[in-house]
């Protein structure tokens, strides 16, 4: 039985995931295992299979991932451990010989179509749209049927595929950032940076009006930010909804580890997913009076009041 550690990332080999993965240094030298979706990523770290997954969990287009929002909610015992960031922009590739002309159906992965449906609507205006478990997917299904006539994929597919090149930056929005997690099982807190986050998952009570204001405040109230805020139906009745909230800071922070404190009084379920150094490294800029020296004196004056008492 081999030693050397196995990494899990959506593949096949050439998807953007593989791309954040590829900036892990401990990865190097690894095993890196291709799967077809979040949930098989997952669960490779439950079992034990792989060390940890890099999964996307968040694009500066479209939002949150909502498939990875629902895992993380619904396997246990999981970590994030590091962030890391991918600049996105996408190519239409197609079988040699087809032409702009020719292409009649898309095949792109969801997220990839929405962050260039501007593109396919203007230069392709009667397409249709098929699905792909990712990105590479796409592309290499034109190799396997002719159920599509082209495929979006990311720039440099054609390094893994022999398939032709129609157009490139079709990504409608140039800046477009994917935003990668790597999960682990639980394990020892990473010392704090000074740039760190902190990524949780909480539950309403209820939903008695000016309840979502009332979680709020146990961050507001504290002086911490709040950098993602979404939500996500439970899925046990209409109306019921989670929320995935990052927070500026990590755990031993004095005024996180406060905060969370009082969600766990306010919310019925809280799930902790890890404090872990930001990717773009930028230092927390805190008000003197919610630093963690503001906590520790606040509580030396409140025991010297009991003590004295």
């Amino acid at each position: 039985m081999s030693d050397t550690p196995t990494y899990s990332y959506l593949g096949p080999a050439g998807t953007f995931t593989e791309a954040a993965l590829s900036q892990v240094p401990e990865a190097v030298g690894a095993t890196w295992r291709p799967v077809n979706n979040v949930g098989e990523a997952l669960n490779d770290v439950v079992s034990g299979r792989s060390v940890a997954a890099m999964i996307a969990i968040e694009n500066s287009v479209e939002g949150g991932v909502s498939a990875t929002q629902d895992a993380l909610a619904s396997i246990p015992n999981l970590r994030i451990i590091g962030e890391y960031l991918v600049p996105v922009n996408f190519v239409l590739v197609a079988r040699h010989g087809t032409t702009l002309a020719d292409v009649k159906v898309v095949n792109a992965h969801p997220v990839a179509y929405g962050q260039t449906h501007l593109w396919l609507d203007k230069n392709l205006p009667s397409h249709g749209h098929i699905p792909a478990t990712s990105n590479v997917a796409a592309a290499a299904s034109l190799l396997d049927n002719d159920l599509a006539d082209a495929a979006v994929a990311p720039p440099g597919i054609t390094k893994h595929h022999d398939l032709a090149v129609l157009a490139d930056g079709i990504g409608d929005n140039p800046n477009a950032v994917t935003r990668f997690v790597l999960v682990s099982r639980v394990a020892a807190l990473p010392v704090p940076t000074g740039s760190d986050k902190t990524s949780i998952i909480a539950e309403l009570p209820d939903d008695t009006a000016g309840r979502l204001l009332e979680m709020l405040e146990q961050f507001a109230t504290r002086g911490v930010n709040m950098s993602l805020l979404e939500s996500r139906p439970i899925g046990d009745a209409l109306g019921r909804y989670r929320f995935i909230i990052d927070l500026d800071g990590h755990i031993l922070d004095e005024r996180v580890a406060d905060a969370l404190l009082g969600l766990k009084r306010f919310s019925p379920k809280v799930i902790y997913l890890g404090s872990y150094p930001r990717a773009d490294k930028l230092p927390i800029n805190v008000i003197p009076r919610y630093d963690n020296d503001a906590f520790v004196k606040a509580r030396d004056w409140l025991s010297g009041l009991v003590d004295g008492a």
